[in-house]
């Protein structure tokens, strides 16, 4: 298929895939609890004709649609959304507590439109394509949970996985990274628990203060970038939430900190997190401490590297579909992604892109610095990203599905 019919296509799916963007993004859900998110998602996948699976590792959904023998290809999106409050303005912002400032809401429409697609130019491929609405990407725990559930027992070990995700880069416009460095980065999540002595804030010398240890390892923490780490190495070390008391007149017995630690190889994330560790043990020893803190790894994903022929192959079916200068180099991201685990240790090739989502006034007016994902005033300018995702979506899916 030429590029032109492909977009044209691409415009003429829109309107069901912007129907399902805005009531997703007005409507988010977090990690683990996006039952409302599946059904939408399933139900339009159901419309379409797919054979629709849902509660895969949690409220996930799989769609199949057969399409005689081929290649079996997985179109990857994610269902849940961030903890956090919209501050966008937008007329269908979400008012829940909850947000979609990481674009899993773009995601979702951008695959239902491909599949819409796919299922439009069917006479033209042959394979089996695979749509999968991934539960709790944000934690870092969702691709785990359906690999765990028998996702590719059950439904097909993929002969490529297919993902996208939104980047503050103008609409339009994809970017893909290069064989030298991963895509997105290695991270481990942590939860710390401090044990102190509590009592009365009036009498501190009977107590052992934890939030003063915990105050005392965050800025000890700052260390581990500055200090033990090469200046060209790319790592990260977050303290995200401090949660601790209930009152300003009493010392508590505990705080927990939550500490995101992120870096570009597993050595390097290996090294920093027990760097963490050590800090948070040391602190503890010398504030006196009457219990050895708790260290739990909450989640851990590897960093994500595009198959490189696969992903040198679906560039080049970018580039014809929008133009060598719409197409770049995305360099590697301390951004964090459990999609690599869905290539299932270098068994199933992986490919993954950023697609711009700022329209050409928010571009021009910020001189490109737009909100960033995670960001409250993140804001995808729909009418002018959505379509060009779905394109980009289903041209990789049909050069990896047979003619």
């Amino acid at each position: 298929m030429s590029p032109s019919p492909l977009l044209a296509l691409a415009g003429e799916v829109l309107r069901p895939a912007l129907t399902l963007y805005l009531d997703v993004h007005s409507a988010p859900e977090l990690s683990g609890a996006e039952e409302r998110t599946a059904g939408v998602f399933g139900d339009r996948l159901a419309a379409l004709g797919l054979e629709v699976t849902r509660g895969v590792g949690g409220h996930g959904v799989v769609g199949l649609l057969r399409n005689g023998p081929g290649p079996r290809v997985l179109l990857r999106a994610e269902l849940d959304a961030l903890p956090l409050e919209e501050r966008t303005g937008l007329p269908y912002a979400s008012g829940n507590g909850a947000a979609h400032a990481c674009g899993h809401d773009l995601h979702l429409a951008a695959a239902a439109g491909a599949a819409e697609l796919l299922v439009r130019t069917a006479p033209r491929w042959r394979g089996t394509l695979v749509v999968l609405g991934q539960p709790a990407e944000e934690t870092l725990t969702g691709a785990r949970a359906v690999l765990d559930d028998g996702l590719y027992e059950r439904f097909g070990v993929p002969d490529a996985v297919l993902a996208q995700h939104a980047a503050p880069l103008p609409a339009g416009m994809v970017a893909h990274g290069t064989p030298r460095a991963p895509v997105t980065a290695a991270s481990t999540a942590l939860e710390v628990v401090v044990h102190g002595r509590g009592g009365h804030a009036g009498t501190p010398q009977l107590t052992v203060d934890p939030v003063v240890t915990a105050a005392a390892i965050v800025l000890r923490l700052q260390s581990v970038v500055a200090r033990e780490t090469a200046p060209g190495e790319h790592v990260t070390v977050t303290v995200g939430t401090v949660r601790a008391g209930s009152a300003v007149n009493v010392v508590p017995d505990t705080a927990v900190l939550g500490i995101g630690v992120r870096a570009l190889t597993d050595a390097a994330l290996d090294r920093a997190v027990a760097a963490v560790e050590r800090i948070v043990r040391g602190e503890c020893a010398v504030s006196g401490c009457p219990r050895e803190p708790e260290v739990r790894v909450v989640s851990r994903a590897p960093a994500l590297w595009g198959d490189p022929a696969a992903t040198a192959a679906v560039r080049a079916a970018h580039t014809g579909l929008f133009g060598a200068e719409r197409v770049a180099d995305w360099p590697p991201s301390l951004a964090s992604e459990d999609c690599a685990l869905l290539g299932a240790g270098g068994a199933v090739p992986v490919v993954y892109w950023m697609t711009g989502v700022a329209g050409p006034r928010q571009w021009a007016a910020t001189g490109g610095r737009v909100p960033p994902n995670h960001s409250p005033a993140f804001a995808p300018d729909v009418r002018t990203a959505l379509s060009p995702a779905i394109a980009a979506l289903a041209a990789a899916a049909l050069d990896r599905l047979a003619a």
